[in-house]
């Protein structure tokens, strides 16, 4: 979840320092996302499934997260710690080939995600460990802070995408399913994946100034200065300053951001000083509240039920135990 983590404390500085992102930028940040997030379900159904016995789905999913690990490598330079946004935008525009490499791939993933569920949804060894099992309720879920695809699958919408970024203009629909058991957590994932791949598309025909080679011919031809110019101006730049993070010093005060990432709602509290080091940072991660809930949902469950229902909530113990 490289790019939410990074966003969400982007945002605060953002907040803390007045700092406009431009429109083009804001909508290489969705992309990236959202990318990010289907690969972060991959992972994890991969896991979720070896736990089950199933081998296969992991090289199934590993066959495409590796794609979308290529397009991140390509981008950034990097397959899992990226470093790519900054204060006010992001570092730099995407390279030759990438939007056209991003489309081809969600293009054939539809029917890769009908695969997954040819050999996986219906099928009765999973239904068998997973229907019925672990069901967390909507009042369990908000008693315990519960967010993202675990609280969704339970029928409770709570998706804050809206707040933040250009979701609004694209316009998204929270995945929602009702049962609250560990299939339904499952479903919640493979839905997101497929909504994922939309927004995706939506906002890359979106992107303000267009494609990369495009646009720098329009810039050079334009050049008028205009600061709602769709070539040259404010929105289809990369950064809205030119920030050094070594040498900004965003004026003494506190902020607060949020972003949907893909285990739920990440959040991100800064302090500062004055000065170029935050005086403080804290973070609240989904997979925390998750972990709490556990002991919950096992109680009176057979044993061999711990590993679909703990693997269900797809907990990731670095956001645990910081």
């Amino acid at each position: 979840s490289g790019f939410f983590y990074q966003a969400a404390f982007c945002y605060a500085v953002e907040k803390l320092a007045g700092l406009k992102v431009p429109r083009r930028a804001e909508y290489i940040r969705l992309i990236t996302m959202e990318f990010n997030r289907i690969s972060s379900h991959l992972l994890w159904m991969a896991s979720f499934l070896l736990d089950l016995g199933a081998t296969s789905p992991l090289f199934y999913a590993f066959r495409e997260r590796e794609d979308i690990l290529k397009l991140f490598e390509d981008l950034t330079g990097q397959r899992m710690m990226y470093n790519y946004y900054v204060f006010g935008g992001v570092k730099k525009e995407f390279p030759e080939g990438w939007i056209s490499a991003a489309l081809e791939l969600c293009k054939k993933m539809p029917a890769l995600f009908d695969e997954y569920e040819a050999i996986i949804t219906n099928n009765p060894i999973v239904l068998e460990r997973t229907k019925g099992v672990g069901v967390l309720t909507p009042e369990m879920g908000l008693a315990y802070g519960i967010t993202g695809p675990n609280i969704r699958a339970s029928g409770v919408n709570l998706d804050i995408r809206k707040s933040y970024s250009v979701y609004n203009e694209i316009g998204y629909k929270p995945c929602l399913r009702q049962g609250g058991d560990s299939h339904d957590r499952y479903m919640a994932r493979i839905d997101e994946m497929r909504e994922s791949v939309r927004l995706i598309e939506k906002a890359l025909a979106a992107l303000p100034g267009g494609t990369p080679g495009k646009l720098k011919v329009k810039k050079v031809n334009c050049n008028c200065g205009k600061e709602d110019c769709e070539y040259c101006g404010f929105d289809s730049q990369l950064t809205g300053q030119g920030v050094n993070p070594l040498v900004f010093k965003p004026p003494a005060g506190e902020a607060v951001s949020m972003v949907e990432a893909p285990r739920g709602i990440a959040v991100c509290y800064v302090v500062s000083d004055g000065t170029a080091k935050p005086y403080r940072v804290k973070w609240r991660t989904p997979s925390f509240s998750a972990v709490q809930i556990l002991p919950e949902l096992i109680k009176d469950r057979y044993y061999s039920d711990l590993m679909p229902i703990f693997g269900s909530l797809d907990v990731v113990l670095p956001e645990v135990d910081r």
